[in-house]
């Protein structure tokens, strides 16, 4: 089964602003059109693949495989998906990281990454491999919400708790496949590899159903820290304050952060204050002028005042004088002398 290209519009995840778009893989789609890689798959909305009717398997994002036989010349940048991620390395090797922190991927690795929580694939270019992936929307857009498996898995209740709280809780993203999920993601490759869109329902319900099983087992049979404020409403704030760089050019204000981690204001800049020693207010500043002077140095095409509005400053002049009182330095002058601190 061939994959196909679609321009179709990412799932966002958003409060009261559009904060994070899920990852299209455009960089993959666009190598598998040069005849570079081989990639087939099942998708909605902007991964790649035969697109999956609306009504179904409609919690299924993504699920696919590339064969890339030589080095690549792209990489998967810095990105999020709205569901949980399971991917597994059946040959090759891979640059994985996750959150800022790296691990090699080599032949039989499984990588397992939460809603939303930022990963990249390639430093910055793909080694010859063969990767094997899935991608559940859980309908999960902060830490501390619920989430919401398939109505069409079969797990009695407390398995399926089990299962969220052993994924939930663990901070570690990559393991050691068993046999039986090295078994599991090759029989769902070969699926792909033969299924048109119309057959895929009842097949890829059964694979996902066993690989789901089968990687409770595996978990079930490891000595797992579990950290349970990895899906608390401190972590929703430490993940938004982590991210806002991100987001500067939205108008934030304390009452829109706060919304968007779904807390009062009075709590939200609590662990604001408790995370990063600093009101709401300033740490917001800390980043746009911090961010801005990253931008000068880097990006001699742009203006300063284009630079500015980058940042979410709405007047040069405003920006020129918070700049200048934190730096010591007028924003041409940072740009001027590159190695001012």
């Amino acid at each position: 089964m061939a994959a196909q290209v679609h321009t179709v519009r990412p799932a966002i995840y958003h409060s009261t602003e559009t904060v994070y778009r899920a990852d299209t893989c455009d960089r993959l789609k666009q190598a598998a059109a040069r005849g570079e890689l081989r990639l087939a798959g099942f998708g909605r909305r902007g991964y790649p693949g035969v697109r999956l009717p609306a009504g179904v398997l409609k919690e299924v994002a993504s699920v696919g495989y590339w064969d890339a036989p030589r080095p690549q010349s792209w990489g998967l940048d810095w990105h999020r998906n709205e569901g949980i991620e399971f991917t597994f390395l059946a040959r090759g090797r891979l640059d994985f990281a996750v959150d800022g922190r790296r691990y090699p991927l080599n032949a039989g690795d499984l990588t397992i990454t939460r809603p939303w929580q930022k990963h990249r694939v390639g430093s910055p270019h793909i080694h010859a491999s063969r990767l094997i992936w899935v991608i559940l929307d859980l309908h999960v857009r902060r830490p501390d919400e619920p989430w919401q498996w398939p109505r069409w898995l079969v797990f009695a209740p407390k398995d399926l708790q089990r299962l969220t709280d052993l994924l939930r809780h663990c901070e570690q993203p990559v393991w050691k496949a068993s046999p039986a999920i090295r078994t599991g993601f090759e029989k769902i490759a070969e699926h792909l590899e033969a299924a048109g869109a119309g057959g895929a329902e009842t097949q890829l319900k059964i694979l996902l159903n066993a690989l789901l099983f089968d990687l409770l087992q595996m978990l079930n049979t490891r000595r797992i820290s579990l950290q349970p404020d990895l899906a608390s409403t401190r972590r929703a704030v430490e993940l938004f304050l982590q991210n806002l760089p991100e987001q500067l050019d939205q108008p934030w204000s304390l009452d829109s952060m706060a919304k968007h981690c779904g807390l009062a204001r009075s709590r939200f800049a609590h662990y604001c204050d408790e995370i990063t020693n600093l009101s709401p207010g300033r740490y917001l500043m800390r980043c746009r002028l911090e961010t801005a002077r990253r931008l000068l140095r880097a990006s001699p095409e742009m203006s300063v005042t284009d630079v500015a509005f980058a940042c979410g400053f709405n007047s040069s002049q405003y920006f020129a004088n918070a700049f200048r009182q934190c730096f010591g330095v007028a924003p041409r002058g940072c740009r001027d002398s590159p190695q001012q601190s």
